[in-house]
């Protein structure tokens, strides 16, 4: 881990208060000209170019020890983690700000159940045919079948939805923008959170869905995005090989 010396942490400092103060100088009654109100990038950090590097690597070995689970201990997590987690999603950037997403946090014993019971009825058609043959053998390498225990078994369900419609207050009921994109990077965001934190993840996604929306108690045009399965992993946790196989940089990426 590399760390800044206090010569540098002033000079940051310093720098961010000069910058903070000729933005003033320069911004003043803008705003009450325009619509878009500004305010300076005054939480900005930046790092000498071998830091950078350092915090990049750093980054990569940990976020590469991230897993889908699918064996989970029963042990309680603090609520207090998931919520400083969902915090962190929702600091994503989102189209026109909306932030067209809602989590719905599960821990109760009890509505995990009806949360089982409900997605392995859908399971059950879908491993029986409804997937297709293309799909269930795309899936063999995983070993996944029609039974999820690990919705009962993990102490923490995160039901993800998507709205169509929002905004950036409460109430507001304004078309949203680039939803599953917005919600998408919001999931991402909350997975290498909870990851970070020192939990296991599983992204479950049962079709359909809907049965998430009378169970969460939200509005039929919430569309049901992702079940976030959230906890420790058992002391006997399995991954499959096949998971672990990762492209290389050079398939997943060009520079031109």
């Amino acid at each position: 881990m590399y760390f800044l010396t206090f010569e540098q942490n002033i000079a940051i400092t310093t720098t961010k208060i000069f910058n903070t103060l000729a933005w003033n100088n320069e911004n003043k009654g803008r705003a009450t000209m325009t619509n878009n109100a500004l305010t300076p990038l005054a939480d900005f950090t930046e790092y000498p170019v071998e830091t950078m590097v350092q915090r990049s690597e750093d980054f990569y070995q940990q976020i590469k020890r991230r897993h889908s689970v699918r064996q989970f201990s029963n042990r309680p997590v603090d609520k207090r983690i998931i919520e400083n987690c969902i915090r962190s999603a929702g600091t994503a950037p989102s189209g026109a700000n909306h932030q067209p997403w809602h989590f719905v946090a599960i821990s109760d014993p009890d509505v995990k159940k009806e949360v089982r019971e409900k997605a392995e009825i859908e399971e059950r058609q879908f491993y029986a045919g409804r997937a297709g043959e293309e799909w269930l053998n795309a899936l063999k390498p995983l070993g996944t079948d029609d039974q999820k225990p690990f919705l009962e078994t993990a102490p923490w369900l995160i039901a993800i939805f998507a709205q169509s419609t929002g905004g950036i207050e409460a109430g507001d009921n304004r078309k949203n923008y680039y939803v599953r994109e917005s919600v998408g990077i919001a999931t991402g965001i909350l997975i290498d959170a909870l990851h970070n934190a020192g939990l296991a993840t599983l992204t479950h996604t049962p079709k359909p869905m809907k049965f998430l929306n009378e169970i969460c108690k939200r509005d039929a045009s919430e569309k049901p995005y992702i079940l976030m399965v959230v906890g420790y992993p058992s002391e006997d946790a399995t991954i499959p090989v096949h998971a672990t196989r990762k492209k290389s940089l050079q398939d997943i990426s060009t520079f031109l």
